[in-house]
């Protein structure tokens, strides 16, 4: 069951904006990544991991704005991904 609102890990870019984190997956897709509670995000992520939360009825908008082929709910993120509490 996915719940009404998920928390999105978001990437900082150099200009100071940011936008959801996607990843590509081994065989070629970009996947959003999504959890379905804060404490999986920072427990996957990291303490200092900046996020958003989003509605489930936003996904269809923010597919349409970053173009992502799947949507990774609660992915397990490998700890050499990550450094300062949050993704590289």
């Amino acid at each position: 069951m996915i719940p009404p609102v998920l928390y999105l890990p978001m990437r900082m870019s150099d200009d100071g904006t940011s936008g959801a984190d996607l990843r590509e997956l081994p065989d070629g897709r970009r996947a959003l990544l999504a959890y379905t509670a804060l404490d999986r995000l920072a427990l996957q992520c990291g303490e200092e991991q900046p996020w958003s939360l989003v509605g489930i009825e936003a996904l269809a908008e923010l597919k349409s704005e970053h173009k992502f082929d799947v949507v990774a709910f609660d992915p397990e993120i490998a700890p050499q991904l990550r450094v300062g509490g949050k993704l590289l």
